[in-house]
């Protein structure tokens, strides 16, 4: 049985640290072997692009002053053809201003270097959070997350960072709310996923933590605004609706996709269909996080449910965002082994499983079978990532709808 294999892991302290060191001893080489080869052939080969050779342009287009230029596909496009050499795979570049101005001091870097760089800074940031959260269970949740933070290292994106801000709001939700509400408005990079940390927080009226993540959101508005203009909100915005359509168009690598959209769009759905099927899944994630904040057994149970359903909400969830599910479970754990049955937590651990791994076995797959990432739209293999985290929600729900006790905070976060 999964539950059994996988909580043996458990069972000493010399098991957990041999899965610790064995896992994290691979995510070094792993990360080490794409810088090598970052540096030896740049951050472009063959038919195949690592997602942070965008970051690296955007970087490079700030202090050139056409940033508003990498909002236009068509021109974004050009950028990087010329960066690649040749004809290769590309992204529509979709990411707030905010996000833009982290990147900023890349751009003074070789692009290895600044991968790795990034990488390794957010790795260790992501897997202190995790610890810090986990406790006992960080073998475990290690094993389980391992597909999800090695796919993630191997394109340069983001989800580590993100993975670790929302475990930041996690951890000082309860007792440093303003530090909270700090991390919450960095999640300005990328503002979909923090929406059901937004509704939490209004929830159990949290109000230092609310007034604090505004306040950031608003700063680092006026920031990008003084330094790249006010246009650059009007070339943002444009690039979004380029970026719908697109989406629309199954031009992204949908196989790589959690959402609800994903997977309905690959199994036959027409467009607008599947976006109908992603707004019942975002309505459901957050009735979860409602649910969980007035039934739920704990305030951190209700925030493993909060970071789980994060990724849940928009359309646009990749595999690389799954780190932040693992702060979720971090929190779920220690109910979830009360609430449950071994059964039950089997199929949360495969369906969170099965979601980390899938992405990174069809990459495995499409690079062996030789095809190019301009070819990889044509490839419509299911979305399981995306049915496998409605099971995850489905399960949620059930567990929040079948008795859990009330949660030991009023609705407004105080004690009861």
């Amino acid at each position: 049985m999964l539950t059994a294999t996988l909580e043996q892991i458990q069972t000493s302290p010399r098991k957990r640290a041999i899965y610790v060191c064995v896992t994290l001893t691979l995510l070094a080489v792993i990360l080490a072997f794409k810088t090598f080869r970052f540096f030896e052939g740049g951050l472009w080969y063959g038919g195949q692009t690592a997602d942070f050779a965008a970051f690296h342009i955007v970087a490079q287009r700030i202090w050139l002053g056409d940033l508003d230029l990498t909002y236009q596909f068509s021109s974004f496009t050009k950028m990087q053809l010329a960066a690649a050499g040749g004809t290769t795979g590309l992204m529509p570049w979709t990411y707030p201003p905010q996000f833009d101005l982290l990147l900023a001091p890349l751009a003074f870097l070789p692009g290895w270097a600044a991968y790795f760089l990034f990488t390794a800074i957010t790795l260790a940031a992501y897997l202190m959070t995790l610890r810090a959260i986990a406790g006992n269970n960080f073998a475990l949740l290690l094993v389980i997350l391992f597909p999800a933070i090695a796919i993630t290292i191997g394109g340069g994106q983001n989800g580590l960072l993100t993975g670790a801000l929302i475990g930041l709001v996690c951890i000082n939700a309860e007792r440093r709310p303003a530090l909270a509400g700090i991390a919450l408005g960095v999640m300005v990079i990328k503002p979909h996923l923090a929406i059901a940390a937004g509704i939490y927080m209004l929830l159990t009226r949290r109000w230092p933590a609310v007034l604090t993540a505004a306040a950031v959101v608003v700063a680092s508005s006026l920031v990008c605004t003084l330094l790249f203009g006010p246009q650059i909100w009007i070339a943002w915005l444009g690039g979004i609706r380029e970026a719908t359509g697109y989406l629309e168009e199954g031009r992204y690598q949908l196989f790589r996709m959690i959402s609800a959209y994903a997977a309905l769009y690959n199994a036959g759905l027409p467009a607008a269909g599947a976006f109908w099927g992603q707004m019942v899944m975002a309505g459901l994630a957050l009735v979860a996080v409602a649910l969980a904040v007035v039934r739920g057994p704990s305030p951190r149970f209700a925030l493993g449910v909060v970071a789980v359903a994060s990724v849940m909400i928009s359309p646009y969830a990749y595999d690389y965002d799954l780190p932040i599910v693992g702060i979720g479970l971090a929190l779920l754990l220690p109910d979830l082994s009360s609430l449950t049955s071994p059964r039950e937590r089997g199929a949360i651990y495969g369906a969170i499983l099965l979601a980390n791994a899938y992405g990174l076995l069809q990459s495995a797959r499409l690079a062996a079978d030789n095809v190019s990432a301009r070819g990889l739209e044509r490839y419509m293999t299911p979305a399981v990532g995306g049915f496998a985290l409605m099971v995850v929600l489905a399960m949620l729900l059930w567990f929040l709808l079948r008795g859990a006790k009330p949660a030991a905070v009023r609705l407004h976060g105080e004690p009861a």
